[in-house]
């Protein structure tokens, strides 16, 4: 498998989550960038979301990860930038399913919906799962169109 850079930003509400995530990409020998925040102080999503994404779009890392309280409020920051397509998970089936028709390129996850296990899972399973083109490649132009 190619490594892939992944970068990863929460707010104050998904803080833990994000520190427990990294840990585990950085136990599998992935390349994390990690934009914050540090602390549980509360903080703006939005800032986070800005910087993960910006990252995504100029191709500094491959693949984002976006950690708030529920994911919602990253994936509507997240989904505001030309070129990203953000989705929050919950289960496995859907994080797979959306790296390989949606070719998401931003997972959204949420500390107070979803525990370190199986948040590990989803995130394995999104950076580990390729897109499939072939017919659904139209279906993510006509979402980029909209950009």
């Amino acid at each position: 498998m190619e490594n892939k850079r992944i970068v990863i930003g929460c707010d104050h509400a998904g803080f833990v989550l994000k520190q427990k995530v990294v840990e585990h990409l950085k136990s599998r020998g992935i390349d994390v960038v990690d934009v914050g925040t540090h602390t549980t102080e509360s903080c703006n999503y939005v800032d986070f979301a800005h910087a993960v994404c910006e990252a995504v779009t100029s191709g500094t890392a491959d693949l984002g990860i976006l950690v708030c309280g529920t994911g919602i409020g990253m994936s509507m920051a997240a989904n505001k930038h030309a070129g990203i397509r953000a989705a929050v998970c919950e289960n496995t089936f859907s994080a797979r399913m959306t790296r390989m028709h949606n070719d998401a390129n931003v997972l959204c996850m949420g500390e107070r919906v979803i525990g370190y296990g199986l948040a590990c899972d989803i995130v394995d399973l999104f950076v580990d799962t390729e897109f499939l083109g072939g017919r659904h490649q139209v279906r993510v132009d006509a979402l980029n169109a909209l950009d």
